[in-house]
């Protein structure tokens, strides 16, 4: 049923795939953006199924997922995490990475909807402990459209890394364009 919701939520109102989704990796951060309205997450799961990578999953505090809502958030590809554990939020994830041998992980860069002057570095981290590509994902509601970018793996130059994604992300207006990445462009 859900599904069949997202499938109809995607067309009515238009949305289309732009660029190539690397299917040949089995493991993958997404790092999706702008971030910049509530209606992301929804676009977010029509696109999961659009794409037909339903086993994507996403990131939420442990705090979370208790019953009833933890197993609704479990069923929906959400992996908790514990912030505050000594162990540190990228060796968690990278354990997840490790763990699994078909692996998707969708985040935000910027960690907020709020507007940033500059992305959290978490995912990148994350990219590069675990050893698999992060690939730009833009929700560009100008053009009702999902762009993917070109997947690559982190250098040794985190700077130039993110400058490429700035690059990426500053050619595509979010739902609020007020919040999205563009201001960011080098």
């Amino acid at each position: 049923m859900v599904r069949l919701f997202l499938k109809f939520y995607w067309w009515l109102f238009g949305w289309k795939i732009s660029g190539d989704f690397p299917y040949h990796y089995k493991k993958m951060i997404l790092a999706v953006a702008p971030h910049t309205h509530w209606v992301d997450v929804m676009v977010g799961f029509a696109a999961r199924q659009a794409l037909q990578i339903q086993h994507a999953k996403f990131l939420g505090k442990k705090e979370l997922f208790v019953w009833p809502l933890g197993w609704i958030l479990r069923k929906m590809g959400g992996k908790p995490v514990d912030r505050y554990s000594k162990h540190g939020m990228v060796a968690q994830v990278t354990a997840l990475f490790e763990a699994d041998e078909n692996f998707i992980l969708g985040l935000a860069p910027e960690g907020t909807r709020k507007r940033v002057d500059t992305l959290r570095s978490g995912f990148y981290h994350i990219a590069k402990s675990a050893a698999v590509p992060i690939v730009p994902i833009g929700l560009d509601y100008k053009n009702k459209q999902l762009v993917v970018g070109e997947p690559f793996f982190t250098s040794d130059n985190e700077a130039d890394d993110i400058k490429k994604l700035i690059a990426f992300y500053a050619k595509i207006q979010g739902e609020n364009p007020a919040l999205d990445l563009r201001h960011l462009k080098t």
